[in-house]
């Protein structure tokens, strides 16, 4: 057999090939021009999970919770690009790394098993860490919070903290002057929290941003 009848029999004992590549990793979302894929989303619950230690949660809720809060890490990314503002080094990360394994692993043996198991790297690890503190970083240099004020924390401290300390320590006297320094602080963390929470309000509105549902199944 030869010529073009067996040209075409070549052709239809060959392998089929598509003309496009298999999609291997759904997009789940889309913030502008930037993608959020599902395996970005399974690999954020993933290490979120392994730094708590408990068992990650890929329910589709969990994972419409994890796709907002990416799509937030995403807006505040594009302003940290466009105003240039200065990054934490990923090399500061090695002391709370050493610590963390300190508290939580016999050995870097049983560090690197338990990373396995959460189906996750030491870098992805890593890079949990880094987001957090270059949002911290980010928190305190876009939203200065003003300072509480003393009637401010006077009065947290009798609403809240001077009746949740006589619950657990009945009969022990309670003074503002203990719980100052840490009132003084929740407030101001709260207050950022609050302009952190109106700032990407705003920025969402402005975005145009994509939920790709069948990535939750």
């Amino acid at each position: 057999m030869s010529g073009p009848l067996q040209i075409a029999m070549l052709v239809l004992l060959a392998p089929f090939h598509p003309a496009f590549p298999e999609i291997i990793d759904r997009i789940a979302a889309s913030v502008d021009n930037r993608v959020i894929t599902q395996s970005e989303v399974e690999r954020q619950i993933r290490v979120v999970a392994f730094q708590d230690g408990i068992p990650p949660d890929l329910s589709a809720a969990n994972k419409r919770a994890v796709i907002q809060t990416l799509i937030d890490q995403k807006l505040i990314q594009r302003d940290l690009e466009n105003s240039r503002y200065p990054l934490p080094d990923p090399d500061e990360l090695n002391p709370a790394i050493a610590e963390f394994k300190k508290q939580h692993f016999p050995s870097e043996a049983a560090y690197q098993r338990t990373l396995a198991q959460y189906g996750i790297t030491d870098r992805d690890f890593r890079e949990l860490l880094l987001w957090q503190r270059t949002l911290l970083s980010f928190i305190e240099m876009r939203f200065t919070a003003e300072q509480a004020t003393e009637p401010e924390v006077a009065d947290y401290f009798e609403k809240n903290v001077k009746p949740a300390a006589k619950a657990v320590q009945p009969g022990k006297a309670i003074t503002l002057e203990e719980y100052h320094d840490q009132i003084q602080k929740k407030l101001e963390a709260d207050r950022s929290d609050r302009q952190l929470e109106a700032w990407l309000k705003s920025t969402r509105r402005r975005a145009q941003i994509v939920l790709h549902q069948e990535a939750l199944k």
